[in-house]
């Protein structure tokens, strides 16, 4: 039987893991959308092969973007009570798309260091758990991505 204290202690920490974990995904939102503006020129393509235009005038350069992403205590419960009915967890879903996005973002900044007329292509994604375990579910994700950048070979010497 839980104790009146210990269920003030779960709702604080609810609370706080909502209050904190909302300020904090808004904060990451708007730096992903001002940075994604800023990289908006710069070609990031899943397609396997070379585009013809850039076979034989760029130099090509492996680029890659991790990050890790923890969960917060309010989704972290939220998600244990899904598991009870099934379906999608929405609370895990913003966390994967800011994990990606931010990835992405950091393989393109790598790349944009390179020079001017950059092309990433190839690109793709490796997603996995780094913390927790199946009982206690997810704490926090990793992201890579990686992909080939083209750039001109007047900068070839970066």
């Amino acid at each position: 039987m839980m104790l009146p204290y210990e269920l003030i202690i779960l709702l604080s920490l609810l609370l706080l893991g909502y209050v904190f974990g909302r300020l904090a995904e808004r904060r990451h939102y708007r730096s992903i959308q001002a940075r994604e503006d800023q990289y908006r020129q710069l070609l990031v393509l899943a397609e396997r092969h070379l585009p013809p235009e850039y076979v034989t005038s760029h130099e090509s350069r492996l680029v890659m973007g991790n990050v890790v992403v923890s969960v917060d205590y309010f989704k972290m419960m939220i998600a244990t009570l899904r598991n009870l009915v099934g379906g999608s967890i929405g609370a895990f879903e913003s966390l994967l798309d800011r994990a990606r996005r931010e990835a992405i973002l950091r393989m393109q900044e790598q790349a944009a260091a390179l020079g001017t007329g950059v092309v990433i292509f190839n690109v793709k994604l490796e997603t996995c758990r780094v913390s927790g375990d199946a009982s206690r579910g997810v704490g926090s994700v990793e992201v890579m991505a990686y992909g080939t950048a083209l750039y001109p070979r007047s900068n070839a010497a970066r």
